[in-house]
């Protein structure tokens, strides 16, 4: 018989909402420093955050972001804007 493909899902660390992961954005620190992932294969402690415009706004202003997961999005601010526009 045909078992449905599972899809994976994660939650978002800003809104605590679970969601499939292809509606997220994967954001990375790694060594090299923060970046925005796109494929979701870099190597790297990695968060994900929804693609609204509310959960970007609230990571990038509160430092509740920042205590969570011990890095800043200010490296990637002008990057996120431009895909939540998309």
């Amino acid at each position: 018989m045909f078992t449905p493909k599972k899809i994976p899902e994660r939650m978002c660390v800003v809104c605590r909402q679970m969601k499939p992961k292809k509606e997220l954005l994967r954001i990375v620190n790694s060594p090299d420093g923060v970046t925005i992932d796109l494929t979701g294969k870099l190597n790297g402690r990695g968060v994900y955050i929804c693609k609204c415009k509310e959960c970007v706004s609230r990571a990038l202003k509160g430092k509740g972001f920042v205590k969570q997961n011990g890095f800043s999005l200010d490296a990637v601010a002008e990057q996120l804007e431009k895909i939540i526009e998309q």
